[in-house]
């Protein structure tokens, strides 16, 4: 069944408009009325479908995030999977790109990356992406870390302030280019 989010003020094309999303079932958005009498001729043709009134509530799309800290696992105490999912959640954000470093074992290998992802299960309330690590010796691992859905690479040419993630030199970050061409993995 059809849901119709309604609201006052819509954030469409740059400016807040009065109007409605129509949802499909499969979580799609099938439509977007911001013209006069748009909701209520749906509403009058495809009465069955649910209607969310948002009254005067900003429906908009969802933030991004790139550079979060989830310091999971390790240093929970820190910030976790559910704090932060949670938190960014409440601020509007539907997606989050998790830094690789802070969190023990940090992201620098495909090991590393499911010791994180499988703290996260159970435990996430936006879409999460993970940026995997380059530190010195483990160049190896950035195709596999591609390869397992890391989004791009986060380097440090001084002292990162954890010993976890050491940082890494001009020759190292130039293997790194080599390996990463003609992929579309970014190196930060």
């Amino acid at each position: 069944m059809d849901t119709l989010f309604v609201s006052k003020r819509i954030f469409v094309d740059g400016e807040l408009v009065e109007g409605g999303i129509l949802v499909s079932d499969q979580g799609k958005i099938t439509d977007i009325f911001t013209r006069a009498g748009e909701v209520n001729s749906w509403i009058y043709q495809n009465g069955s479908g649910e209607i969310v009134d948002f009254g005067d509530l900003i429906i908009m799309p969802g933030l991004v995030d790139s550079h979060v800290h989830i310091n999971d696992p390790g240093r929970s105490e820190w910030e976790g999977f559910a704090t932060a999912t949670k938190a960014a959640a409440a601020g509007g954000f539907t997606t989050i790109a998790d830094m690789p470093l802070n969190s023990i074992p940090p992201t620098t290998t495909v090991e590393n990356l499911r010791a994180k992802t499988n703290v996260a299960h159970g435990k996430v309330y936006v879409d999460v992406a993970f940026w995997g690590g380059l530190i010195p010796g483990n160049a190896s691992s950035l195709m596999p870390l591609i390869q397992n859905g890391v989004i791009g690479f986060k380097c440090f040419l001084c002292p990162s302030g954890v010993p976890e993630f050491p940082h890494v030199n001009e020759e190292q970050v130039e293997e790194a280019f080599k390996i990463l061409e003609g992929t579309e993995s970014l190196l930060a």
